[in-house]
């Protein structure tokens, strides 16, 4: 499980060779970055999701940038920000929008007019363009419905990567201990027959 794992994650070359990432420099070398453990993997998947939900541009380098800062496994931290993509933005900007109502208590704007702005964001993000000119033009959009929103993704961000974390913690336990157990009931009737050889 392992291995395929780590076959399907970006390789430390890769990363280190793109164009937004070279500003680190020196500090992508240090080794708890490529390291392929419970806690490097966890914190880097929480901080690849918190980063894929909370910001639509630049999020490979948001979150390998906190990840090299924490010293999480920078290529898993990579991976799991392509949990939001062009396709996803809609569903989970309206997600958002509606806790963050929730959570405020207050009806900000209608659910057609809110709509209709979620979807127009979602149609500009998929364009190719400039990154600057596509940053200000979905603050523009955005902002129309404001504080529900951005409330919204950063609570979804936030809880999101909490249980990614956990959830990847546990997973990684679980597999742990089945591979213990089945090597020492593979190891049981092979110290009984020593024993008897004895």
């Amino acid at each position: 499980m392992f291995k395929r794992l780590k076959a399907m994650l970006p390789s430390p070359e890769s990363i280190r060779a793109n164009r937004w990432l070279r500003w680190l420099g020196p500090l992508m070398h240090h080794p708890k970055l490529w390291h392929f453990s419970r806690r490097g993997i966890a914190v880097g998947v929480a901080i690849g999701v918190f980063f894929g939900l909370l910001v639509p541009i630049a999020q490979i380098p948001l979150s390998v940038g906190m990840a090299v800062a924490m010293r999480a496994n920078v290529p898993a931290a990579a991976a799991s920000t392509l949990i939001s993509n062009p396709a996803t933005y809609g569903p989970l900007w309206y997600g958002s929008y509606r806790l963050g109502k929730f959570v405020l208590g207050r009806e900000s704007m209608g659910e057609e007019e809110a709509m209709r702005v979620l979807s127009r964001a979602q149609r500009e993000a998929g364009k190719a363009e400039d990154s600057q000119g596509t940053l200000k033009r979905w603050f523009r959009q955005l902002g129309d419905i404001g504080k529900p929103l951005f409330l919204g993704m950063a609570l979804m961000a936030t809880f999101t990567g909490l249980l990614a974390y956990f959830l990847v913690s546990g997973i990684w336990i679980l597999r742990v201990r089945s591979v213990r157990s089945r090597r020492l009931r593979e190891r049981g009737p092979q110290r009984v027959m020593q024993s008897k050889g004895r």
